[in-house]
């Protein structure tokens, strides 16, 4: 069996955070979804739960960073192609989420960004299977 990753992200507004992610495409699979989380599908293999502020907090005894204001991580998805890379920043633009910056085109790769509603940084990526990785 091929490992699965749930990435868990704190929301404020469950109902809202749905009804964005539901406007890039994605699902949500109805067995894991309560008033307090919900898990959305992004592939066999990769799942975001999203998890009320208060219910993310009885998972951990730290503080829970305002994702606005201050960063952890950044989640990063590949896409097909350039044109699929903008087009979900598009959409996620469209449906409320922010911009932090201009596309990147380095030739091996492009990659566009945004933040999502509780400022959540996401990434789309296309990598050129045609041009090796820059070495550093």
């Amino acid at each position: 069996m091929p490992t699965q990753i749930f990435v868990n992200l704190p929301v404020k507004d469950l109902n809202k955070s749905v009804e964005f992610f539901t406007k890039l495409g994605y699902t949500f699979n109805p067995q894991f979804t309560d008033e307090k989380a919900t898990c959305m599908i992004i592939s066999d293999t990769i799942y975001v739960m999203l998890l009320t502020v208060p219910f993310f907090q009885t998972f951990t005894k730290k503080e829970i960073v305002d994702a606005h204001k201050s960063i952890e991580c950044t989640i990063c998805l590949s896409a097909d192609s350039k044109e699929a890379v903008d087009e979900i920043v598009s959409k996620a633009q469209a449906a409320g989420a922010t911009i932090p910056n201009p596309p990147s085109d380095y030739g091996f790769m492009y990659q566009h960004s945004f933040e999502d509603l509780d400022g959540h940084h996401w990434e789309a990526v296309w990598m050129n299977p045609n041009v090796p990785a820059q070495q550093g």
